[in-house]
């Protein structure tokens, strides 16, 4: 009987992220690891491997599809209100121990998570996206940079039919990833775990390629938001978020910054579940660092006006939120605040349409 590791080897083709080296091996280019490949090695991200010297990337399939409000990635500056189309592939370049999204990011690390492939083509991805009135379309789930390929081909036909597209990733880029997909890319998400290089090697990597990774796409003008998941005695010290968000700060002061709660989850239950008190404490300390649209989640309705965009530069409430909902929009054409004229960053359509759904549409799709 065939492994699900089996499977995914015929679901391929050649990729384009990689070079060969002096000695013949493959270098890949994909993520921050940059694995350099033997002849029949496979990359740390369990999906990327080195056969007959050339590069083989995962390719037509999805490991699961779900329309999501925007807010969800969460996106709060681009396109409030609108569905986003979210796909995912197989496999990850680390292992969090408190991953939501094991089931199919660990699918090759862990037996327990199993995720069969159902096959598609970005054809169909982009009619379905289409069918459920998304406007949006997101390579999430598991760690898109790994299948840069496949999103890229997904989201040349999405641009086509008038879709936005965009990344929720770990960040872990390099250079060549990240000019492979600029032209093709609208938003991106970048989850900053922590601001110690000792965390990011326990979950598998290193913290210098994220913080490249947000570097560069900022000068990119690809929008940018990121968020850090508070886990307590893991990165909530004053310390290490005074840095994180100065950090952020340092890049732009207009990049939002998510931070939000965490509770209990795959092979991390040990740590209490963060409170309100502590996503306030940081989002204080953020804007003490000089961030000017700091957000916190998972906890609707508790954290005061932390779920609303508000104007950096009179203080008016534009978008009023309870969870995935938007309760109130008043932003102007262009982004503008209505009080004071002053643009909000973002990417804002130009008139608000009704939210379709405030939660998540699961789709069903056959193999």
């Amino acid at each position: 009987m065939s492994t699900l590791a089996d499977v995914l080897s015929r679901e391929t083709r050649e990729g384009e992220l990689y070079d060969v080296l002096p000695d013949g091996r493959l270098r890949c280019y994909a993520c921050g690891h940059c694995c350099p490949l033997p002849e029949g090695a496979v990359g740390v991200c369990k999906v990327r491997f080195n056969e007959g010297g050339k590069l083989r990337v995962p390719w037509g399939y999805v490991g699961g599809v779900q329309c999501d409000p925007i807010e969800k990635k969460p996106f709060f500056h681009a396109h409030p209100g609108a569905l986003a189309y979210s796909f995912g592939m197989l496999g990850c370049d680390l292992h969090c121990a408190y991953c939501q999204n094991w089931v199919t990011s660990q699918a090759l690390r862990d037996p327990a998570a199993v995720a069969p492939p159902l096959r598609t083509s970005p054809e169909d991805l982009v009619l379905d996206a289409l069918r459920h009135q998304a406007r949006v379309i997101v390579s999430t789930y598991n760690e898109p940079l790994i299948t840069s390929e496949w999103a890229v081909a997904v989201f040349k036909v999405a641009r086509a039919a008038g879709l936005a597209t965009a990344y929720v990733s770990n960040g872990n880029g390099t250079p060549q990833v990240l000019e492979y997909l600029r032209p093709w890319i609208d938003f991106y998400k970048v989850d900053l775990k922590s601001f110690d290089d000792r965390h990011y090697r326990q979950l598998g990597g290193r913290i210098e390629p994220i913080l490249d990774t947000i570097r560069r796409l900022h000068a990119m003008g690809v929008w940018l938001e990121i968020v850090t998941l508070l886990i307590p005695g893991f990165n909530d010290s004053r310390d290490e978020l005074t840095r994180l968000t100065s950090f952020v700060a340092g890049v732009s002061p207009d990049i939002p910054w998510h931070v939000t709660a965490f509770h209990g989850d795959y092979k991390m239950t040990d740590p209490e579940d963060t409170t309100v008190d502590m996503l306030l404490e940081a989002a204080d300390l953020a804007r003490s660092s000089g961030l000017r649209y700091v957000y916190a989640g998972n906890i609707p309705g508790a954290v005061g006006d932390l779920e609303n965009t508000r104007c950096g530069s009179c203080g008016e409430t534009v978008i009023a939120r309870r969870g995935y909902h938007i309760r109130e929009y008043r932003l102007l054409p262009g982004g503008r605040c209505p009080s004071c004229a002053a643009t909000v960053p973002g990417r804002w359509s130009d008139r608000f349409e009704p939210q379709i759904a405030s939660a998540p549409i699961r789709i069903a799709r056959p193999i």
